[in-house]
């Protein structure tokens, strides 16, 4: 997909979407859309994001879609060696930039927790996060935060990160 920009998904995108903003049974446009887009590789689910939505409630109709779509879909395997070191970059970061306390650096490193390796998977392909998570604000050496926020990691890694609306808006989604 030369030029043309891809979209890597955070789980709460698809969730959120998938429970709040455009549930199936009311609006099947949006996800026969995204089906669409999947099949065009517009966007990617890195296989630990497929995970945590798979670890969700018994019978999901989130679940249903991906299963349905699988083969379409591009799942990025997470342990590439470009990613596994941009990985390191990221947790290295966070452990000696100052603005995190132990609580953030534990809860980023656990294993099931997929928002750094979006950040590493970015930047090691050039994606752009979708995320529903924002900013932090106005970081502080002083008073260390124990919540790490992709948004503000990203920056950092010069990885771009926006909200759903703005991938329906470039994928040209109207429902």
């Amino acid at each position: 997909m030369v030029g043309q920009e891809q979209f890597l998904l955070d789980a709460n995108v698809l969730i959120s979407a998938s429970r709040l903003y455009y549930a199936s049974d009311l609006v099947p446009t949006f996800w026969e859309i995204l089906s669409q887009k999947a099949e065009e590789k517009r966007f990617i689910l890195l296989d630990i994001v497929r995970d945590e939505i798979d670890r969700g409630q018994e019978q999901d109709v989130l679940k249903n879609w991906l299963d349905k779509i699988e083969s379409k879909l591009e799942i990025c395997n997470h342990v590439e060696r470009d990613i596994i070191v941009k990985y390191a970059e990221i947790m290295q970061y966070i452990q000696t930039c100052g603005y995190y306390n132990e609580k953030g650096l534990h809860e980023w490193a656990r294993n099931d927790i997929a928002d750094p390796w979006l950040i590493a998977t970015a930047a090691a392909k050039g994606y752009t996060v979708v995320t529903f998570e924002e900013s932090a604000g106005n970081l502080s050496k002083k008073n260390k935060s124990g919540r790490v926020k992709i948004p503000d990691i990203a920056k950092h890694f010069g990885v771009k990160v926006h909200n759903l609306y703005y991938m329906m808006r470039q994928l040209n989604i109207r429902i």
